[in-house]
């Protein structure tokens, strides 16, 4: 007899079920792949809660309890660090789910003012429920942040430029590993950055995340190539397009 897979659909009512009749839950909605209807047979669940202030960590013994109903939990993880002030995050693995059905969940402060709710940068979100507008969606605010971004375009220029020689060197020295960890995390990370300001201004912290989503088809093929290194000559090659690459991307963004 073929075992039946617990699905999203079947977990996601059943946390909704269980955290609607709350009084202190103030909305749940899903944020990733759902927010840009991009749910695949690969996505995982980005679950969000707006909680009252002082219950951010009392919704999780609840959805404990829930899960647990449905499967095993395989495994859990508390985040140290939360993606937003006073907010708590778990992470849960079920027992006979898919490997790709993993389940985060962010209880949110209600008086928080990072809720991932702007539509340019999180999508459209899928809410389960909203009993206070909670998931009104926050526009943003203009100047204030095309003020950041230049002050980061700023920075990220001199940090370039400045730190391109650590891979030379480690070229120099045929000491491959070191020089390819420099040149991803010194050469790419900054390069992708400067391309998402000048394609996608509002997701530029978003790093490689949704890059063939986010980016022209032909900036991500260019890019493709510039991720696979064959050896250390390659390696020095493409270390010196890149550079230019970015130099001109910088140029372009201040021009405009």
């Amino acid at each position: 007899m073929e075992t039946m897979v617990l699905g999203r659909a079947k977990i996601l009512e059943a946390i909704t079920e269980a955290l609607q009749p709350l009084d202190y839950v103030y909305g749940m909605w899903q944020c990733g792949s759902a927010a840009f209807k991009r749910v695949d047979q690969w996505s995982d669940i980005d679950i969000v809660i707006d909680t009252h202030d002082d219950r951010v960590r009392d919704v999780f013994p609840v959805i404990d309890k829930i899960l647990e109903a449905l499967a095993p939990i395989e495994i859990s993880l508390e985040y140290p660090q939360a993606m937003s002030p006073g907010a708590y995050q778990k992470v849960y693995k079920l027992e006979g789910t898919s490997k790709f059905m993993v389940i985060e969940i962010c209880a949110l402060k209600h008086s928080s003012s990072e809720k991932f709710l702007q539509r340019e940068i999180h999508g459209e979100v899928f809410v389960h429920f909203d009993k206070q507008n909670v998931t009104e969606n926050k526009p943003i605010d203009e100047e204030k942040f095309y003020a950041n971004l230049k002050t980061r375009l700023d920075n990220i220029e001199k940090l370039f430029n400045i730190y391109q020689f650590l891979i030379e060197k480690e070229v120099n020295r045929n000491n491959q590993i070191e020089a390819l960890a420099f040149y991803q995390n010194f050469t790419l990370n900054p390069l992708v950055e400067v391309l998402r300001m000048k394609y996608k201004p509002y997701r530029y912290s978003f790093k490689t995340r949704y890059v063939y989503y986010d980016l022209p088809k032909e900036v991500v093929t260019r890019l493709e190539e510039f991720f696979f290194i064959t050896d250390i000559r390659d390696l020095s090659l493409k270390h010196k397009e890149a550079i230019r690459w970015f130099n001109n991307t910088v140029a372009e963004l201040k021009k405009a």
